[in-house]
């Protein structure tokens, strides 16, 4: 088994029963079980506040087996994981789960109440020098409280997230999040896979701040990000950076055909209209049905230099022109005349258009909602005692 099937088969599991966790743990072994855990516990971590360094083991437990993993925290450092039998270790605290409550905390609903599912040796040995003992109490309190931390599946709102992870989708040019949190609450829960085009990053900085985002406000989700360049080295479990053009149609549906179908779309890429159009259309049909397509930054259809049409109206070419045309598509039940020729995949597909100031939701669904029965002439609607259009006007008129 690859890393990435892991921990797509551990997503999977956080609401499977739990011979599903045990088979998984006999075919891939616990000890890459718990690699893949541990990797996803120090990126949920938060920053460990601890000045004195500690060191807290980690224990995985499955049938008689168990695992451990040292972790060494300390303010202003990235957690370490220490080697096994490294001479500097000295364990203050120890943590012991089940795998399947592990596998549960992490990959299970959110806000589901978590207590007495591990075991907590809270300095497990005499300090040599009980002068540090104070310290010593303080900042083993402290590391253990980060660590709990990362084996939840809460999460802060998308707004601290934005800010935390330095994502511009809030209190900078953009105020996003509060529609996403709007639009993405329903998703939160499930295993989801997201594309988001357009990784950013700007003088050798690697970017992928809305990707981190992403992957830990989705506690189960795989988040996939497309870029111009190569940006692999932000790969890690459950995100994946992928290199490819979204001008590229071709290019966009070989993608999709690998890596979907995705239940979230983010448009987020270079803006040009051109390319947001393209795009949407390559990569709509791969859009899992109650799924979304997000377009951000839809500004540009009013700026000439990114194809867009300059004044108060935009052009049919441009982003906006896009959600203009959705929404006719939406309502394409009601057109008179009744057109003859076959409805487009967006007039099938289409279920809701959301739109906020330069940013927009497009649903897909089943858009089969009938109209009014074409036979409803002026003699259905008298039969029905309602006044026709022609006497509503003529009324009007005489008031």
């Amino acid at each position: 088994m690859t890393p990435d099937s892991i921990v797509e088969r551990l997503v999977l599991c956080g609401t499977a029963p739990d011979y599903e966790i045990a088979l998984l743990a006999k075919e891939a072994g616990l000890q890459r079980l718990t690699g893949a855990l541990v990797d996803e516990v120090l990126f949920r971590c938060e920053q460990p506040v601890n000045t004195t360094p500690v060191d807290i083991a980690l224990e995985v437990t499955h049938e008689q087996e168990l695992r451990r993993t040292v972790l060494r925290m300390a303010a202003g450092e990235p957690i370490r994981v220490l080697d096994a039998g490294d001479p500097t270790a000295v364990v203050r605290r120890r943590f012991r789960f089940s795998l399947t409550d592990l596998v549960r905390r992490l990959y299970g609903p959110l806000q589901q109440p978590h207590s007495r599912d591990f075991t907590d040796v809270f300095l497990p040995e005499r300090p040599a020098d009980l002068t540090e003992l104070p310290q010593i109490l303080q900042a083993t309190h402290q590391a253990g409280g980060t660590l709990l931390s990362g084996c939840t599946s809460d999460a802060p709102g998308l707004g601290a997230l934005s800010v935390a992870y330095g994502s511009d989708k809030w209190a900078s040019f953009h105020w996003y999040t509060q529609h996403y949190e709007h639009h993405f609450a329903r998703y939160r829960d499930r295993p989801v896979r997201i594309l988001e085009i357009g990784i950013g990053g700007y003088a050798g900085d690697l970017g992928g701040p809305s990707l981190k985002m992403w992957k830990r406000y989705f506690h189960r989700g795989l988040v996939f990000g497309l870029d111009l360049f190569d940006k692999s080295a932000l790969n890690q479990p459950r995100l994946t950076a992928l290199t490819g053009d979204q001008g590229d149609a071709a290019g966009l549906r070989e993608l999709a055909e690998r890596y979907g179908p995705f239940d979230i779309v983010i448009d987020d890429g270079s803006h040009e209209n051109e390319h947001v159009r393209i795009s949407f259309d390559a990569l709509f049909p791969y859009v899992r049905p109650g799924g979304l397509y997000v377009i951000e930054d839809l500004q540009t259809a009013y700026w000439p230099r990114f194809g867009g049409t300059a004044g108060a109206e935009t052009a049919p070419d441009t982003s906006v022109g896009l959600i203009k045309r959705l929404l006719d598509d939406l309502h394409h039940a009601e057109y008179e005349p009744k057109p003859d020729t076959p409805r487009t995949a967006t007039q099938e597909q289409v279920i809701g258009v959301h739109t906020y100031h330069n940013i927009a939701f497009i649903e897909k669904g089943v858009n089969g909602e009938s109209s009014i029965p074409a036979w409803m002439d002026d003699e259905a609607w008298k039969a029905l005692g309602a006044i026709t259009p022609e006497e509503g006007r003529e009324l009007g008129a005489s008031r």
